[in-house]
């Protein structure tokens, strides 16, 4: 991977982290709870979201040492979930929002990627391109699914499981930076089978 190629993967990255971000606060305030749009942060503006580790550290480490994928995460969309009409329910449905928004831009720019190829129309950096939104879309997806804080898998465990099994788990929450680091040195040889496998099959297209 070139290093405009890396560059390019880098600003999608944060393109679909705010997106991500975004969706958060837009399910949270259709639950009753304005919070996110209180405090600004159901915005595109980047530097709103930004997580020193997750959105500027982690991506650079990645850009520079030419990795072959890229994976960050923003300061997570605040919200009170005393306000939603059902707090568990609430819960639930704002913790998988942004998953949600990943997976569906992936789907429909990957569907579109397969018609282009079927009908041979477009240009090469355009592939390119559209197959990048693709793969951070699916990878972001992926990796926000880990029960691990500050993750939104954790939120959504957090949620459907009872109540004392939730609190138990809220007490290593503290720890979830150091545990996720961690597990990104020996968990991306799982997220990457599975990112592929979703890459091709929502565009046709081996990754290669």
């Amino acid at each position: 991977m070139n290093f405009t190629t890396s560059l390019f993967y880098f600003l999608v990255l944060i393109i679909s982290i705010v997106i991500h971000e975004v969706a958060h606060g837009v399910a949270a305030e259709k639950q009753g709870d304005p919070t996110a749009r209180m405090l600004g942060r159901i915005t595109m503006n980047p530097i709103k979201h930004a997580d020193l580790v997750g959105s500027v550290i982690l991506p650079l480490i990645l850009l520079v040492s030419g990795a072959q994928f890229f994976i960050g995460w923003a300061k997570p969309v605040p919200y009170n979930p005393a306000n939603f009409r059902n707090e568990r329910k609430g819960t639930r449905i704002v913790s998988v929002a942004g998953v949600i928004a990943n997976f569906s831009i992936a789907l429909i720019v990957g569907f579109a990627l397969r018609v282009m190829t079927i009908a041979q129309v477009g240009s090469i950096q355009l592939f390119e391109i559209m197959s990048i939104v693709v793969l951070v879309n699916v990878v972001l997806g992926i990796f926000n699914l880990i029960p691990i804080p500050p993750l939104d898998g954790f939120r959504f465990l957090e949620s459907v499981l009872p109540v004392r099994f939730g609190s138990f788990f809220r007490q290593y929450e503290q720890y979830g930076i150091v545990i996720l680091i961690v597990f990104l040195f020996i968990g991306v040889r799982f997220i990457a089978p599975l990112a592929s496998f979703i890459y091709t099959t929502l565009t046709g297209i081996p990754l290669s």
